[in-house]
């Protein structure tokens, strides 16, 4: 029978494919590792019918079922109404009457961006969340999050949370979260969402070896304290950590997550590949999502092809070592973020 955990993967447990982590009191259980599918339909960020030749809707389906492969119980696929506006959503949608082939159940999460005078509330979210599901082509998500903390001044945090407590209410997502939102956005959300009766699920921040700020700001561990999980967003810093690319070879596309000087990413990768060397031949890209999972958040690395995602569903079965995560501790950067990261979009 697989274990099940809330919130988080306790320290010393070695999580597996069939490990669950409970969110949200249980509402729903999803896997130590999902599958973030921003590239899917994306073609500014990650080159979809653009740059990359090697993305389509053909590979997206391969890792598609790549992910239900490995996954004996359920995979968490996160995406949102912004990825390739729309398109995202719309290719997962494609995807799933394979599923039903499977025994494999599936976790969606997807997201609302909440622009200045999109409208007003609770409707303009409760219709956008309706958009969502009819390019999924489903009735219900399983979870609904706030894409970023980018509202309206004249909107209040706790005008958001009563129209999340809506859409559970309408039946139309099973549990709510947040992305980007500080330690004292949370609490505000958590407390308001309680008198609703509605538990606040996650809070989906950028988390890497490349970013540790939510670590060193207390962030992380006061969203466990609340018993609201957190999802590592951009846990490769968008490739960095891959092993892949280097000062000769960047990334392409506008990837400005993690993105921190080589000088500080090649002495990571070095360390990684020896640790690496020492779990059986694991790569940079799968200690840097093991390391997460040992932190206590839930990585969702991108998954572009069947090689990408079989890759990243090895990056548990086992667990590093308090002596490896402390050596990755002292490498690892608390982040450099862009401008606009700074005073706009990431709020933790």
């Amino acid at each position: 029978m697989a274990s099940s955990h809330p919130h988080r993967i306790p320290a010393g447990i070695v999580p597996t494919n069939s490990t669950l982590i409970e969110l949200a009191n249980g509402a729903i259980k999803i896997p130590p590792i999902g599958v973030g599918i921003w590239a899917w339909g994306d073609s500014s960020t990650w080159g979809y019918d653009s740059y990359d030749a090697e993305l389509s809707e053909k590979t997206c389906k391969d890792a598609f079922d790549a992910a239900l492969e490995d996954f004996p119980n359920t995979v968490f696929f996160d995406t949102a109404e912004v990825y390739g506006t729309g398109e995202s959503e719309k290719i997962l949608g494609r995807c799933l009457p394979s599923a039903s082939e499977k025994s494999t159940t599936l976790s969606i999460a997807t997201k609302y961006m909440p622009f200045p005078f999109r409208g007003s509330y609770p409707d303009v979210m409760v219709s956008a969340l309706r958009a969502s599901l009819e390019r999924l082509g489903v009735m219900q998500v399983d979870l609904y999050q706030i894409h970023g903390p980018v509202h309206s001044p004249l909107v209040s945090l706790e005008t958001l949370a009563d129209s999340l407590a809506e859409c559970v209410k309408l039946g139309l997502t099973k549990t709510v979260g947040v992305s980007n939102y500080s330690l004292d956005q949370v609490k505000r959300v958590h407390a308001r969402l309680a008198t609703h009766n509605v538990p606040l699920a996650s809070n989906q921040i950028e988390l890497s070896l490349l970013r540790t700020k939510p670590i060193t700001s207390g962030l992380l561990q006061g969203c466990l304290d609340l018993g609201v999980a957190v999802i590592a967003y951009s846990p490769l810093a968008m490739g960095r950590l891959s092993g892949k690319y280097s000062a000769s070879n960047p990334p392409k596309g506008g990837r400005k997550f993690g993105n921190v000087g080589w000088d500080k990413v090649d002495p990571l990768v070095t360390a990684m590949k020896r640790i690496g060397g020492s779990h059986g031949g694991k790569t940079p890209a799968q200690v840097a999502l093991n390391w997460i999972v040992c932190k206590g958040a839930i990585p969702i690395p991108g998954a572009k092809n069947l090689v990408q995602a079989h890759a990243n569903s090895a990056a548990i079965g086992w667990r590093l070592t308090d002596a490896e995560v402390a050596e990755l501790d002292s490498l690892a950067v608390e982040g450099e973020p862009t401008l606009f990261n700074k005073l706009v979009w990431q709020h933790g």
